[in-house]
């Protein structure tokens, strides 16, 4: 039996998702057949099912690799001094990753085929609470700092927060005249002023 590399199997199922991300955003989950992503991927349907045994299976690891990618994101943010900045910093790239046609329609797909299949359902929910855990940390942290306003709840903020980010995705999908990068400004001061301390809030206002 022939050994496997671990290196060139990461590797070549790296590339069967991201060639399943394109396609998936460009058509839709249903619409995409296993076959147009082996052409993408340049290799045979058979080879294909050594690295995934059905379609569903491809969309759930990217629902699982976008888990991890936002954990691994936290973990750096939470290493910040300022936690307020990193917060407005990480919605900040949610902002560009809306404006990305391919990354905002893979994200409705995700969320669509949710509500279809239960395997799904329970990685995004799974991804959600993740999330909303890693909010949550953040913001109690940065509380303890003096760095946002100590009297919030902090899983009802986290969840606030999470839902903003629904929202954006949200709004892309359903008007064509947003624009998510001309947003970053307007989006700062709803968070800083929802955020931060309220005596930081009363001095700007105060001086507005």
């Amino acid at each position: 039996m022939r050994k496997v590399d671990p290196e060139k199997h990461a590797a070549r199922r790296q590339a069967i998702l991201d060639a399943a991300r394109t396609c998936f955003a460009r058509k839709g989950f249903h619409q995409t057949s296993t076959a147009e992503i082996c052409a993408a991927v340049g290799m045979s349907p058979g080879n294909l099912f050594h690295y995934f045994p059905n379609k569903q299976e491809i969309i759930g690891a990217i629902v699982d690799q976008e888990g991890e990618e936002t954990a691994a994101f936290f973990q750096t943010l939470g290493a910040r001094d300022d936690l307020h900045a990193a917060l407005l910093d990480f919605m900040d790239l949610v902002l560009e990753l809306a404006a990305d046609a391919e990354f905002s329609s893979l994200a409705l797909e995700i969320a669509a085929e949710a509500g279809r299949d239960p395997a799904i359902a329970m990685r995004v929910g799974r991804n959600d609470r993740e999330l909303r855990s890693a909010l949550q940390g953040l913001l109690a942290v940065a509380a303890a700092r003096g760095q946002v306003d100590a009297t919030l709840d902090m899983a009802d903020a986290a969840t606030w927060v999470a839902a903003l980010i629904d929202g954006i995705f949200s709004r892309v999908a359903v008007d064509g005249e947003f624009k998510p990068k001309n947003q970053h400004a307007t989006m700062r001061v709803l968070l800083g002023r929802f955020l931060r301390p309220r005596a930081d809030v009363s001095t700007m206002t105060a001086g507005a």
